[in-house]
This record gives structure tokens, sequence and C-alpha cells, in this order.
């Protein structure tokens, strides 16, 4: 029952969202279409969320899980922000098709680091999660056998050297729990004193500071509402954020939908985020719902500003400034 009485607090977490990766990937299929028309296929979604991946379809994107599901065509077809290992575009080359590559420059620097510490002739390992896009394509940069998959606390303490401790490395997933990636770190550099780190942190500033929001709002919370798709790495690591942070009722929404209203009604203090990939209009939904039943107020918690882009493809940069 609507009671517009009842008082609701919001606590709206910044930066939350869309972050430059995530931005430019999305111009990049909008450019596409926009500079070459449609068709545009774009392998994988180019970010996690179904949302915007219906509109970008609505626009005349075709989304496919291979390139082998292209039809032989003049179309360019767009790899997504997660990364691809090294054989797709080589595949892509050898079909004569033309690409782009919406690869998040985070990533990317993440594949350099790997290609380099390789070439130096050193045993790597990637703290990541098996099966994420990511850090598929990231172990997909070098050879087979080349990178060994770390992904719990438990893996670290277990994890057996191939060669010396002082010719080991570790590279990390960009969206992985600021928290969690800490505790494993620390665990391989007390096991392994000679292990090399990134010359620069590999989780990206837009998870840190996603998570930093959410740590600093989720005590005064009597639950929190992250936006984002059950697929989505980052959005799943802001859930478990506010539960250890305070809030043990703490929930993924795709949109609105998905919330229980049962929830919302007894909740006095409602924190709210969203994930990297997550447009900001479902997050305006849910403060818009909530505020149509009940008397809110809406504070905003800031953890940082941000004002990072990343430069387009050459190809597409004339139709942007157009």
């Amino acid at each position: 029952m609507t009671d517009t009485t009842e008082k609701k607090r919001i606590l709206l977490a910044a930066p939350r969202g869309f972050c430059a990766g995530v931005d430019r990937a999305i111009q990049i299929v909008e450019l596409a279409l926009k500079k070459y028309g449609a068709p545009v296929y774009v392998r994988h979604e180019i970010v996690h969320n179904r949302h915007v991946v219906e509109d970008l379809k609505a626009k005349g994107a075709v989304f496919v899980d291979e390139l082998d599901e292209i039809p032989e065509s003049d179309a360019p077809v767009i790899f997504s922000a997660h990364g691809v290992p090294k054989s797709v575009p080589a595949d892509a080359s050898a079909r004569n098709m033309f690409y782009l590559d919406a690869t998040c420059p985070l990533v990317s620097k993440v594949h350099i680091e790997a290609a380099r510490q390789f070439e130096n002739g050193r045993e790597i390992l990637l703290i990541g999660h098996a099966g994420h896009p990511e850090v598929i394509g990231t172990m997909g940069q070098l050879e087979e056998g080349a990178v060994s998959l770390i992904q719990t606390a438990a893996d670290a303490e277990a994890y057996e050297l191939k060669t010396t401790p002082d010719n080991l490395a570790f590279i990390t997933q960009t969206t992985l729990s600021v928290d969690d990636t800490a505790a494993i770190i620390d665990i391989l550099q007390s096991r392994f004193p000679g292990i090399r780190a990134p010359v620069k942190e590999d989780i990206c500033y837009a998870t840190t500071n996603r998570q930093a929001a959410v740590k600093q709002m989720a005590a005064y919370c009597d639950m929190v509402v992250v936006v984002g798709a059950p697929s989505s790495s980052n959005s799943n690591r802001l859930v478990e954020v506010a539960q250890r942070n305070g809030c043990p009722d703490a929930m993924l929404a795709e949109s609105v939908r998905q919330i229980p209203w049962s929830k919302i009604e007894a909740a006095k203090t409602i924190g709210l985020s969203a994930g990297a990939s997550a447009p900001e209009p479902l997050v305006q939904e849910i403060i818009d719902t909530i505020s149509s039943h009940f008397d809110t107020t809406v504070e905003t918690i800031t953890a940082a500003e941000e004002n990072i882009t990343f430069k387009l493809p050459r190809e597409l940069r004339a139709t942007a400034s157009a």
C-alpha cells in the first residue's frame, strides 16, 4: 500500500554506473552504425548489461558468439570491452573481416603486462575468475600453459611453483574485489617474496571507486540495491562489499522490477549503486518509483570524482567529431 507519509532515505553511491571503458565500447558500436550503417556485428555482449545490448540491437547491432556465425560481408565486427584472445583478431584477419576492437584500455594494459613478463621468461599468475570473458581474453594473449589462474586465497596457498621464486609475476582481472585480491596478493608475496607485481595496480579505477562508495554507505543502510547484470563481475563484487561492510541485506537487480517491494517497504534507509555497465536511467527509475510511493530524501555518498575518458579507434574519430 502506498504511504506518502512514511519517510524513506536513499543513499546514492558516487561514482556508480558507466565507466570510461564501457562508455567507449558503447560509443564504438553506435558510431560504427552511424558511419557504416546496419548491420554491425558484435562478438559477445559488448558489455554485461541486457538493457544496453537490447538498445544496440534495436539500432542495428547483431550479436554473435563466434565469428563463423557472421555471413560474408563488408560489415564491421566489433570485439567486446572485456578483450579477446589473440586468436580472435587473427581469425578475423584470415577471413578478411574488418574489425574494431572495443577492448577497455585498462584491460589492454593487463595484456601488455602479461606479454612483457612472458618475454622476460617469467611464470605468470593471473588472479581472476575462471570463465569470465576478461580472463579468457587475458590468458589467450599467450601460449597455452603460460598463465596459471589463481581464483581464491586457498589457490594462492596451494600453488606449486614451476620455476624459481624470483622468476614469478602476477597480474589481475580488472573487476575483482579490492579486499579479496589484496588478501590473495599478501599470501603470494609472503610465500614468494620475489614475485613481480604490476607496475600499476591492475584493478581498474572504476572498480575501486565504486567499491569504496558502497563501503562508505553500507553500514547506514537497511538494504543495498546494486543495479547490474548477474553476469557482471564488478556488479556482483559491489553486492559482496555491501554485505561485508555492514549491510547483509544487499542484492543485485537488473531493474526496479526485480526488487521485492516488501523489502522496500520494510527499509528506512536504502543504499543504491550500479555496476560499471549499468545505465543511469535504471538507477533513476528506482529512485522515481520509491519516491512515487513514499516521502523520500536522496543523499549522495561520494568516494571519488571521475573525469577519465579514453580515445576512440582512429576509424571512428571523425564520425564522433561530426
